[in-house]
């Protein structure tokens, strides 16, 4: 054990189950909780404002998701060690966060005491990963969706037309057309909202 105490910073928007992770945390020895945040997009400021070494990051998260932030984080603090919680057992979100640079990607419904023991374990340089969700990404394989292709699913969640759609993201009509197209065909749907579902399903959006 160190001197010093393991620094998190915990990013979860929900405060009642931020609150409750702090508390569970705050009762290892080990570990200080230094700092709590409810969005995404406020985590590397955070990290460097309260010198933490591990930041646990829940998926779901208004302003940037837990993913991206881990993103941002690793490239703004590459020391700091990233722990993924979500509630959202999707293999797609598995890939996703140790493409961004996690180190440990476990389901919110694990025990305190193997949550801080990846907090130490992460810290120490190893990876954990929920056993039942790695199968699952292995299993699924890899997104088949285009950065383009997603970007195009996420924008059309909220039933835009394929002319909104353009003039949002700056295409053509039948640019978005063909990419809704691919990404339908891709995912084996029958129509957008169907292939919206399924990539969500997976976590591939």
């Amino acid at each position: 054990m160190s001197a010093r105490p393991i620094r998190i910073l915990l990013a979860e928007d929900q405060s009642m189950v931020r609150e409750a992770l702090a508390a569970l945390l705050g009762l290892e020895p080990d570990i200080e909780v230094r700092a709590q945040v409810a969005r995404g997009d406020e985590v590397v400021a955070a990290a460097r404002a309260h010198d933490v070494n591990v930041a646990l990051l829940d998926i779901e998260m208004p302003g940037m998701t837990g993913i991206e932030a881990a993103a941002a984080l690793r490239a703004a603090l590459p020391a700091i060690r990233i722990v993924i919680l979500t509630t959202f057992g999707r293999p797609g979100y598995l890939r996703g966060a140790m493409e961004a640079g996690a180190s440990a990607f476990l389901v919110k419904d694990a025990p305190a005491a193997q949550l801080a023991d990846a907090v130490r374990k992460v810290l120490a340089g190893e990876r954990v990963i929920d056993p039942t969700l790695a199968a699952a990404a292995l299993a699924e394989g890899a997104n088949p969706l285009t950065d383009r292709e997603r970007e195009v699913l996420r924008a059309a969640e909220h039933g835009a037309t394929n002319a909104e759609l353009a003039q949002q993201l700056n295409l053509s009509p039948g640019t978005v057309r063909n990419y809704l197209s691919t990404a339908i065909q891709k995912l084996a749907s029958r129509n957008r909202a169907e292939a919206i579902r399924t990539a969500r399903d997976k976590g591939w959006l």
